[in-house]
């Protein structure tokens, strides 16, 4: 199973996230609330899969496409999987096309999120 850094704003998503990973036998190495605090903490705990809301109060710059470049800099083959509560088609293959290995749409499904993080973390 998976070591899995959260990245969102809201607590209670992200408690949402740690249940279900949980359940799906995951342990959760990290979690911050914002993508600066995701970058620090993906530096020094190296988890195998990066879920990282696409809408977080900017802290010094630093917003989730930043993150998401400065993550995949730091490790090209980061597993990252978005998550937001738009879906739309054009930001979603932008954070693709910059290193995203998927797409998770609020709010979370058990079936969706297990099968979402499966397929991410048998990407190459």
């Amino acid at each position: 199973m998976a070591d899995v850094l959260i990245v969102d704003d809201s607590k209670f998503m992200r408690l949402i996230l740690t249940d279900i990973l949980n359940d799906c036998g995951h342990t959760i190495a990290g979690e911050a609330g914002n993508a600066k605090e995701a970058v620090e903490l993906f530096k020094n705990l190296k988890p195998d899969l990066v879920t990282l809301d696409i809408i977080m109060p900017e802290v010094g710059g630093i917003d989730a496409a930043t993150a998401l470049k400065k993550i995949m800099e730091i490790d090209e083959s980061a597993k990252v999987l978005m998550v937001s509560a738009m879906d739309q088609e054009q930001m979603i293959s932008g954070f693709i096309s910059a290193g995203a290995c998927g797409f998770l749409i609020k709010p979370f499904q058990r079936k969706k999120v297990k099968e979402a993080v499966e397929k991410v973390l048998k990407s190459a």
